[in-house]
């Protein structure tokens, strides 16, 4: 952290100028810069920022600075005998500055931090279209040996996920900010209401129509090959400070991470990031929408949070003396003790006072206490009913469900649908199936298959000229102009 201590320097906003200074050289690729150097460039920042106040110093000024940028480790610092002019200039050191890698990022995030508008957070909408072209181009040059535009592919869709998901998380960020600050900020967010809605029902649409064809299209990019994919983006990598090894493991799990955010993971319920980030978008939707019903409540009743802690403010103003203070804190927000901590075992010399409480058996609690917050009546407390038997009915109950739609999904692909009628339980996950394909199927363009799966079995729907009949125990069920097909997916038990 002794990087950063120039930010709670007493002399922090000239030390930040100082850098600014020795940035503005550094862009022009004047990387070693002495003191004068440093001088020249805060006054040619002065001239191009009118509006702030830049520091003006000189020469004998900046030295002391940069010596304690030195000493924070910020800076390197080294000698320069070449700009001497005499015997005296050189026995008096003359030194030379530059960044260090370490400084110029501490550097950089502090200017990221004051230059960064918290309220500027969108969701990249239109990043969609490019990641799907993106990933063609990448298994048609991973077909080719392209070797360089691999890399350059690859490259890409990792830096577009990135930022994708930062924005993402930046935005949901947002909205949480939001949501804590609506009391102070309703008329911003009654103005941007509109906006912010449509924008996340764009981007929930987008979003549900490109990700049936990015899993497609990252499937593709598997059928070309993953290992000659990897060994081609390593070869082409300019990383010149890490081994052959190294490259090849990092591009193994840059591929690794694009899998997981399009193609669901056996094991985690079938959910990738892309399905996340739905979900977490149609919940901001309902937030959003929940919000704004309690403004629209709280603006025409009256009554907000902030009135409310107006009225309790002067209540406590009001007290006659420090007793009833206590007693009104008390009651207003409900910080007394735990009633269940007070309660002492019946015989405390059972149980030795070394003993922890994970090791200690459990004090019997009355029904009264833990219901209504009373303490008991005389007698012995009443034992809480745990009904452990009615849990594990429905327990038994659940774990029998589970245990016959994996029969119906195992029945279900290990044979053909045609000329046999499905049964109650097949005809159900079949309806399953279905609702997840169709619910996923809005092609751009062209003609898209739509696939669902569940408990380990793949559903695809594919445009036919003819219709599709299937039996069930229910009737008969048509796909017009569809055809269908279940197969069990690849790694599922």
């Amino acid at each position: 952290m002794r990087l950063f201590a120039f930010t709670a320097a007493e002399k922090g906003t000239t030390y930040l100028w100082v850098l600014r200074a020795m940035e503005r050289s550094r862009a022009n690729y004047v990387v070693l810069q002495h003191a004068a150097d440093v001088a020249a460039s805060l006054a040619a920042l002065g001239q191009e920022h009118g509006r702030e106040p830049v520091p003006t110093l000189t020469a004998e000024d900046v030295t002391p600075l940069l010596d304690q940028l030195y000493a924070w480790q910020v800076l390197d610092r080294s000698y320069d005998g070449a700009r001497a002019a005499s015997l005296a200039e050189y026995r008096n050191r003359h030194y030379v500055y530059q960044f260090n890698q370490a400084g110029y990022r501490a550097y950089r995030a502090v200017e990221d931090v004051l230059g960064a508008r918290l309220d500027d957070a969108t969701l990249s909408r239109l990043v969609l279209p490019e990641l799907l072209a993106d990933l063609d181009e990448l298994a048609a040059a991973n077909r080719d040996d392209d070797s360089e535009l691999v890399y350059r592919k690859l490259s890409r869709l990792d830096s577009v996920l990135n930022e994708m998901a930062e924005r993402a998380a930046r935005f949901y960020l947002m909205l949480s900010d939001l949501s804590k600050s609506t009391e102070t900020s309703a008329e911003v967010f009654l103005t941007h209401k509109d906006a912010l809605i449509a924008h996340l029902r764009e981007f929930s649409s987008e979003l549900a129509r490109y990700a049936p064809r990015l899993a497609a299209a990252v499937r593709a990019v598997q059928d070309s090959g993953v290992d000659r994919l990897v060994e081609l983006a390593a070869e082409a990598d300019e990383r010149i400070f890490r081994g052959p090894a190294d490259r090849l493991h990092d591009w193994q799990q840059r591929w690794a991470g694009l899998e997981h955010w399009f193609l669901a993971v056996p094991g985690q319920a079938g959910r990738c990031e892309a399905d996340r980030l739905q979900d977490a978008t149609i919940s901001a939707v309902a937030a959003v929408l929940s919000l704004l019903r309690r403004v629209t409540e709280a603006r025409l009743g009256g009554v907000n949070r902030e009135s409310q802690l107006r009225h309790l403010a002067a209540w406590f103003v009001a007290t006659p003396d420090v007793p009833s203070a206590h007693a009104l804190f008390a009651a207003a927000f409900d910080l007394s003790r735990p009633r269940h901590v007070g309660v002492v075992h019946p015989d405390p010399e059972l149980i030795p006072t070394r003993r922890t409480w994970w090791e200690a058996p459990p004090v019997e609690l009355s029904r009264t206490l833990v219901e209504t917050g009373k303490p008991a009546g005389p007698g012995a407390p009443a034992r809480l009913d745990r009904n452990d038997a009615g849990r594990r009915r429905l327990r038994d109950a659940q774990l029998a469900d589970r245990r016959a739609r994996a029969a119906a999904a195992q029945s279900l692909s290990g044979s053909p649908i045609e000329g046999r009628t499905l049964s109650e339980e097949e005809t159900a996950l079949l309806f399953t199936l279905l609702d997840v394909a169709l619910g996923a199927r809005v092609p751009v363009s062209g003609r898209v298959p739509a696939t669902g799966s569940t408990l380990g079995v793949r559903m695809t729907l594919t445009p036919h000229p003819t219709s599709t009949a299937v039996q069930t125990v229910r009737g008969v069920l048509r796909l017009d102009r569809m055809a269908l097909a279940v197969s069990p997916m690849a790694g599922a038990r």
